[in-house]
């Protein structure tokens, strides 16, 4: 029963942060679409750290379960308090609670929408006999832009999300020497790393954007991964032909530095490629869009098993596996479109248009491809029909 139950409570958070994840990015403007969502990672990762201290006051499980579940029964409000996504509404075609929903927040505002909204409202009025149309992820197939977009940010969450165990492991169970025998110690290690992984995000993103932030942090994944299996071959090649521990220790250490790296770039890659897809993906299929991603992330957590396989081995292929996936992650991130400062799409039609602009800026505007500009142009060939002109009269 309490597995049944622990189930049934992992299926329903998925659908709030699912939910909640997509009513941010539809409720936020361009400009803070960004800085809204890692406000919400930062508030998951504070409820994280903060756990250990309410387990340690608390004491007995059923009094934490109590203490956890009392700020859920508050959610029970939200269908009254917060509204439905507006953005939503008008892409489905559901105009009649939309204009519920705009005359609520209008009274609210103590606007008077038949004046200072007149067009809109008339055109609104003229749209409420439409039915609503609601548009099923699978018709996603049937695009050209959108379902490589999806696919390739699904395959970034599962690589994220797989190769941090990997890096996890490696850091935290070590055969020899544990690096953190204590359990809080390597909790609010992780925990740790995960608030670094969200502090550096946000500058690499507002400087490079969406695209080149992914970029960067999965072409570190894939360097820590590789140079960590080079470190763990020559570790076991040393140890099985000498009996000296100093190169051995050396070798250690570096791959805990490694592994530290990896699971910091990996973190990234995997809160951006979620992010990621919320802006690419069209309103009218937004959460399906998520759903797909997230899951892929799910996958990913559930490979940790396949390490434990063969004494070590299935670690170590385990390990390759997800080093080769960041390699093919590199080069399909350069397909994916740029989405900062841009509209949400609302449509497919909107979400086929999203297509990859050149990773380099475009030329100086002093710059000149052509020899002669268009103006040169057409008054050279204006005088080489004088010349042919002329020459046709004289002849």
């Amino acid at each position: 029963m309490f597995s049944t139950l622990r189930f049934f409570e992992g299926f329903c958070l998925a659908g709030i942060t699912l939910s909640l994840y997509a009513l941010r990015i539809e409720l936020c403007l361009p400009g803070w679409r960004f800085s809204m969502t890692m406000v919400a990672n930062f508030m998951v990762l504070a409820g994280q750290l903060l756990m250990p201290g309410l387990a340690v006051l608390c004491r007995d499980w059923q009094i934490l379960q109590v203490v956890v579940i009392c700020p859920l029964l508050l959610m029970l409000s939200y269908i009254w308090i917060f509204p439905e996504s507006l953005r939503w509404l008008l892409a489905t075609q559901q105009y009649s609670r939309s204009k519920w929903i705009m005359e609520r927040v209008a009274k609210k505002n103590n606007i008077n929408l038949e004046e200072d909204a007149e067009e809109l409202m008339t055109e609104l009025n003229q749209a409420l006999p439409k039915q609503p149309k609601k548009t099923c992820i699978v018709k996603m197939v049937g695009t050209r832009n959108l379902w490589k977009n999806l696919v390739v940010l699904c395959v970034n969450s599962l690589t994220g999300y797989g190769i941090h165990h990997c890096f996890a492991r490696s850091l935290m169970e070590k055969e020899d020497q544990p690096m953190f025998s204590n359990f809080y110690a390597k909790y609010y290690s992780m925990g740790g790393i995960a608030v670094a992984s969200c502090v550096a995000l946000c500058p690499a993103v507002g400087m490079m954007g969406r695209r080149g932030g992914l970029l960067m942090f999965m072409i570190i994944t894939a360097l820590a991964s590789l140079l960590q299996l080079g470190l763990l071959n020559c570790e076991r090649t040393h140890k099985s032909q000498t009996h000296t521990d100093s190169s051995g220790t050396l070798n250690s250490n570096f791959s805990k530095a490694f592994s530290i790296i990896g699971m910091f770039s990996s973190h990234a890659v995997s809160n951006l490629s979620i992010f990621f897809c919320a802006e690419v993906t069209p309103t009218v299929i937004r959460g399906g869009g998520l759903g797909l991603v997230l899951a892929s992330a799910g996958f990913g957590m559930l490979t940790a098993p396949i390490m434990e396989l063969h004494n070590q081995k299935g670690y170590f292929l385990h390990h390759i596996i997800f080093a080769c996936c960041t390699l093919i992650c590199i080069i399909c991130i350069l397909l994916l479109p740029e989405t900062r400062n841009r509209p949400l799409p609302e449509t497919l039609a909107d979400g086929e248009s999203y297509t990859r602009q050149p990773l380099l800026p475009p030329r100086k505007p002093g710059e000149q491809r052509l020899l002669l500009t268009k103006s040169e142009s057409r008054e050279y060939a204006r005088v080489a029909i004088l010349v042919v002109g002329a020459h046709a009269s004289h002849c």
